[in-house]
């Protein structure tokens, strides 16, 4: 995105985790990284207490990271686009644009400020809820340091203007000379341990591993010589299109490895049509999810400390998983599963072990050409590593884009797909907390002691209308579904709002979500939907499980 494609179209750090603490400027936007991803949150915090650093935080909620912010930007959820565009607009009219950096490496600076031109600062207040003067403050000091750095998690993306979102980013960090700089740069935090690896190796809809575009006829001819057959250059299907095309009836069988839709894709109950529709589902998983109570097969699968292999983390370094004990049962590694079952529907694969594999890898993808076994045996490298003498990349972009020049582009502001009304008013916004992440740790009878059930945030304002207090339990209904959840009364949240997370089977909050997605992406809009809360004066909640 915004020609930026070696870094933010495989969503992976333009920059180096070590380097966070470096940071003179540390720009937080939708991430509350304490919770989400501790160890950076960690660096981010030691780098402001310890090394001096001031940090931006942009998040509707007052995180953790606001409470050590020298700037907190409370925006309306959703309104991301225009305070980003606001900033540009100061940045660019009081003279704190690095023009010579914008003549240099990047292009299309007329289209940006042809639509940021349109977003003074009190049009972009109006719209995103921030004052003028944290705009100023924010866009001087963000301009004005070297070593300043974007962070952003799903805050940005889980929005129907996600790839908008980002591309706005990019922007903002072009348009201030912040790309190619050591502890600088635009730092998307992947959400999952391996989903920068499973990226990496083409667990997409239209590439092959290391973002090799199936339509391309050199890449395609490379993988028909290695595999020693013809392939297709019709891209996939995203994952709404393929739960879209089950519920239709139009796809009819599916394989879901380590993945729950049920309660992590946006509403819940389409999910469920789409998969009780299928004539036929494959789960591989460690545990029998809600997902995979659907599964016609169940295959087990060994876990991280049972198998040998690789991760590729969120700062593009790909690091050794090493076998600690034997895998339960008749679990077995991924890897044996899917080449016994490719030998089974004709397509023999034989591999001795993950390091043959990761030969292979090596053999067909540029970026990680110089990655062995031996080279990661006590520290991985980070890619791009082309050759076996390339030390890795710790930053991106330095003097040069994969395109060339930058593209600078003007991105307008739209609203969500669906906002509060009178019917519904009240705003859902949803994530993650410390104690559980995602949805997998709720098997964890330890984890489960210390955080059982869901506390849905709810600002006093809200709690005194309907007469709830801490721990009483409210009505939650949106124009898809409705769950009941125990609350927390708080300010860190506005009037208004309120805040869930996905993790309880009990209070699932993705009945609710609506099913929007960005267009170019797929991701849903997991941040922003209409829902009515009420007090909840039936059966209570049962205790978790």
């Amino acid at each position: 995105m915004a020609g930026l494609a070696t870094s933010f179209g495989s969503g992976a750090m333009t920059n180096s985790i070590g380097e966070i603490e470096f940071n003179e400027v540390l720009f937080i936007i939708g991430s509350n990284a304490t919770e989400a991803h501790p160890i950076i949150g960690n660096k981010m915090k030691r780098a402001a207490t310890v090394r001096g650093a001031k940090l931006i935080v942009v998040d509707p909620r007052e995180t953790e990271l606001a409470e050590h912010s020298t700037i907190w930007m409370r925006l309306t959820p959703g309104t991301d686009i225009a305070l980003i565009n606001g900033l540009i607009h100061i940045i660019i009219t009081e003279g704190w644009a690095d023009h010579a950096y914008i003549e240099e490496r990047c292009e299309g600076y007329d289209d940006l400020w042809a639509v940021v031109k349109d977003y003074p600062p009190e049009r972009a207040s109006k719209i995103s809820g921030v004052p003028v003067e944290q705009m100023y403050a924010a866009a001087e000091l963000y301009a004005k340091t070297e070593k300043a750095g974007i962070f952003y998690t799903l805050g940005i993306t889980e929005h129907t203007t996600g790839t908008a979102n980002v591309m706005s980013l990019a922007n903002l960090a072009m348009v201030t000379g912040h790309m190619g700089v050591e502890s600088a740069g635009v730092n998307p935090l992947r959400g999952q341990n391996n989903v920068q690896g499973a990226c990496d190796m083409g667990a997409l809809p239209n590439v092959f591993s290391g973002y090799q575009a199936v339509a391309n006829p050199d890449s395609l001819k490379k993988f028909e010589e290695a595999w020693g057959r013809k392939l297709s250059t019709a891209k996939g299907l995203t994952i709404p299109d393929m739960l879209e095309g089950a519920a239709s009836g139009k796809v009819k069988a599916m394989y879901i490895m380590g993945e729950d839709p049920v309660l992590t894709d946006p509403d819940a109950n389409h999910v469920r049509k789409a998969l009780a529709n299928l004539e036929f589902l494959v789960a591989q998983d460690l545990f029998l999810s809600e997902s995979a109570l659907y599964a016609d097969v169940f295959l087990p699968a060994a876990c991280y400390a049972e198998k040998d292999g690789t991760f590729t983390n969120t700062e593009r370094r790909v690091q050794r998983v090493r076998r600690a004990v034997p895998p339960p049962g008749g679990a077995r590694a991924d890897w044996e599963i899917l080449c016994d079952l490719s030998g089974r529907m004709g397509y023999e694969m034989h591999y001795d072990s993950p390091a043959e594999i990761m030969e292979e890898i090596r053999r067909l993808t540029p970026s990680y050409g110089g990655i062995t076994y031996e080279r990661i045996e006590k520290v991985g490298l980070q890619w791009p590593c082309p050759t076996l003498d390339h030390p890795g990349t710790r930053y991106l972009h330095k003097g040069t884009f994969p395109r060339g020049k930058g593209l600078l582009q003007g991105i307008e502001y739209k609203p969500a797909e669906e906002l509060p009304d009178e019917e519904y008013p009240i705003l859902l916004t949803t994530g993650r907390k410390l104690i559980h992440y995602n949805v997998m740790t709720r098997y964890s009878d330890s984890l489960l002691t210390l955080d059982p059930y869901e506390r849905a945030e709810i600002n006093p304002v809200d709690a005194e209308k309907i007469g709830v207090g801490d721990d009483d339990q409210i009505r939650v209904t949106s124009r898809r579904g409705s769950v009941v959840t125990r609350i927390r009364v708080t300010d860190k949240v506005s009037p208004g709002v309120i805040f869930m997370t996905f993790h309880y089977k009990e209070s699932p909050a993705n009945e609710l979500t609506h099913a929007a997605f960005d267009p170019i992406a797929k991701t849903g809009e997991y941040k922003v939907c209409a829902v009515k809360i009420e007090k909840h004066t039936g059966e209570p909640l049962p205790a978790a499980n």
